[in-house]
């Protein structure tokens, strides 16, 4: 372990706002909370806008939070992230502008930012350590999330640097699980999948059109693992440097998508479309900072594919009686 995990923050009886509690890591992050002896704060996306700085820092100044979880962000797939990267990169830098200066303003004790892998740079080699950061160039399908991600890296340290603000970040790898977002547009591509799989078991499909060649290798990790391990950096870990959090091994989208039709059930023949993009050819990271401190993924992503599928389509069942 190195010295990095050598701190100690009890969040017994601490005030915790988890910004961005009903998307699926924020979600994630309060149920692994719950055991924690805190008070968990949380502001809906109606009643606070965090990209309003002057909402923010009255919001903070009240409820004087002494945790903050920045969970919060516009995300989205590859068709999302290349049809709006104004507003990914607005939205973005606003949130996390606004909670982050809020927080020192706020005398908040300590500040967990969560960024992305696709901060690192497209040819970056494989597992991508944290001084990868800035040494060359992004993918171009989702640039305009990554640069504010990496904004949001270099506030965090700039307020450790200038203010001795205890605000760290992580880095986790493609997340899924329960809460993900099942959209056509918007989703990742676990989801992506799992929804398209589903719609062809039920109407009878020949076969499952899947973006791209399939080749590229993913690294997924499911989101309470993720949880897990950001519950523990609050504990123990504060360092400048942001720190990566993955499974620790990828998987190429053909055999993820072969594993998610395995679990869905449908039965048809795959069919790759390479007209569409790929996106970066590899992104496995080196996680063996917080590998070393002690913490590891307990699901495996064929169990995690077959939670977050059961939690799919409970919830596509809900969604249907209420419609009915």
């Amino acid at each position: 372990m190195t010295n990095d995990f050598n701190h100690s923050y009890d969040l017994t009886g601490k005030r915790i706002w988890v910004a961005g509690h009903n998307g699926m890591v924020g979600a994630a992050v309060c149920r692994m909370l719950k055991d924690e002896g805190c008070e968990i704060l949380t502001a809906a996306r109606d009643a606070l806008d965090l990209r309003d700085q002057v909402a923010v820092h009255a919001w903070m100044a009240a409820q004087k939070p002494d945790v903050v979880v920045l969970a919060a962000a516009k995300v989205g797939g590859i068709l999302a992230n290349s049809s709006y990267p104004a507003d990914f990169l607005y939205d973005n830098l606003m949130i996390e502008a606004n909670v982050i200066h809020g927080a020192h303003l706020a005398g908040v004790e300590k500040l967990l930012f969560l960024g992305s892998s696709c901060i690192y740079p497209k040819e970056a080699q494989n597992p991508i350590s944290e001084e990868a950061l800035l040494t060359g160039a992004l993918e171009p399908t989702n640039e305009a999330y990554a640069i504010a991600k990496i904004a949001g890296i270099k506030l965090c340290q700039a307020y450790r640097a200038q203010h001795d603000c205890d605000f760290i970040s992580a880095m986790p790898c493609n997340l899924y699980g329960p809460g993900d977002m099942f959209d056509e547009e918007k989703s990742h591509v676990i989801p992506a999948l799992m929804m398209k799989a589903h719609e062809a078991k039920v109407s009878g499909a020949e076969f499952l059109e899947v973006w791209g060649s399939g080749k590229p290798r993913r690294e997924f990790l499911y989101v309470d693992d993720l949880a897990r391990g950001l519950v523990m950096l609050l504990k123990t870990y504060s360092a400048d440097k942001p720190i990566n959090i993955g499974a620790g091994e990828d998987s190429s989208i053909r055999e993820l998508a072969e594993m998610i039709c395995d679990v869905v059930g449908f039965t048809g023949t795959l069919k790759f479309d390479d007209s569409k993009p790929d996106g970066t050819y590899r992104k496995l990271m080196n996680s063996s900072r917080l590998f070393g401190a002690g913490w590891s993924p307990d699901v495996g992503l064929k169990g995690g594919l077959e939670r977050t599928y059961q939690w799919f389509v409970q919830n596509e069942q809900h969604r249907n009686e209420a419609a009915a």
